[in-house]
């Protein structure tokens, strides 16, 4: 009898533990950080839709559809490798400084206890938009220029081989992180990361197939606009929802954002003004390049530095629009061809 009423208190007891620690991550996690953050989750899944049209709108009509099928499928594709393994190798415990470790395998641990302010899963499923945002902005180098199952292939290695691994280094614990590397919401992890591989991918492939003898004119104007306005709206999410809170520096992010888009945009109209009227895909473009300038510092600068961002953003894109990645590629065959001749 004795034996019965220890196992009843024990248990008891147990549930009492169980009841109180959910209490106290109850209280650990700030409802109003966590409505912001579900907020900011979703604004940031709504830029992969503006990204597909953003690249739809300038490919030649007959490839619209299939562009904007390759970023709807990066993002089923990320959205599973990031909760099987990516998000632990990239916010897991680091080993080395280069990687994170795999106790985060299927999410294993990863639950409603508190990360911060908020739900541990909410910041799992916050990152992993980053992620698959990444991959998607890469669809701009490869679009009219590979298949779509090698796509879905090297979609695959990159965001494990390549993404991860950066992601951990600034924001998860690793080396350049505690070399004091400044990131507020990915101008290294997402901008630098895609642009340079994009860019690689380019020079491999080389020019898109009829490059030079077709017409090769954006073939829907409207439908980038329409990507643009939602890649704008959903960088608040992006840089401001990088605070991981609602707080000044989420405000301030929200505020940077806007000025130094709106800077380069303004800036654009000023330019081009010397030699043409204004189109409203330069606009376009220009917001978008202010929009990535920001994001590295869109947290730690004040608001009329960032319009100062914004402005230097675009004058340094002007002379770069001079530059042809295709002519870039023929110099390389070049420099291969005479190397051949050579040996």
């Amino acid at each position: 009898m004795i034996t019965k009423w220890i196992i009843v208190l024990a248990i008891f007891a147990a549930l009492a533990l169980d009841t109180a620690t959910a209490e106290e991550a109850a209280q650990a996690i700030n409802t109003g950080d966590t409505a912001w953050l579900f907020m900011s989750t979703a604004m940031v899944m709504l830029m992969v839709p503006g990204v597909g049209l953003f690249y739809g709108g300038m490919v030649r009509r007959k490839n619209a559809l299939s562009t904007l099928m390759l970023v709807f499928a990066t993002m089923a594709l990320v959205s599973i490798v990031w909760v099987v393994y990516g998000y632990s190798l990239a916010f897991g415990t680091d080993i080395g400084g280069f990687i994170g470790g795999l106790e985060y395998l299927g999410l294993n641990g990863v639950g409603m206890e508190a990360s911060g302010t908020i739900p541990h899963l909410l910041f799992m499923m916050f990152q992993g938009m980053f992620a698959i945002i990444t991959v998607a902005l890469i669809v701009g180098g490869i679009v009219e220029r590979l298949k779509f199952s090698a796509w879905l292939t090297i979609a695959l290695l990159w965001v494990t081989l390549v993404y991860t691994p950066v992601a951990h280094w600034v924001w998860g614990g690793g080396w350049l992180g505690d070399l004091g590397a400044l990131d507020f919401a990915g101008g290294t992890v997402v901008h630098i990361n895609a642009g340079i591989s994009a860019l690689a991918i380019v020079i491999v492939l080389g020019a898109r197939k009829g490059f030079g003898k077709e017409t090769m004119e954006p073939h829907n104007i409207p439908m980038t606009v329409l990507g643009t306005a939602l890649l704008w709206f959903g960088w608040f999410g992006f840089n401001a929802g990088s605070a991981l809170a609602a707080n000044g520096i989420a405000a301030n992010a929200f505020v940077t954002t806007n000025t130094a888009a709106a800077a380069a945009a303004l800036t654009w109209m000023i330019l081009s003004w010397k030699n043409r009227a204004p189109s409203v895909l330069g606009i376009a473009t220009g917001a978008v390049a202010g929009l990535v300038a920001i994001t590295p510092a869109a947290g730690f600068v004040t608001p009329m530095a960032s319009i100062l961002i914004g402005i230097r953003k675009k004058m340094g894109i002007e002379p770069a629009k001079e530059i042809d990645v295709t002519t870039i590629v023929e110099i390389i065959e070049k420099t291969k061809a005479g190397d051949e001749d050579a040996d």
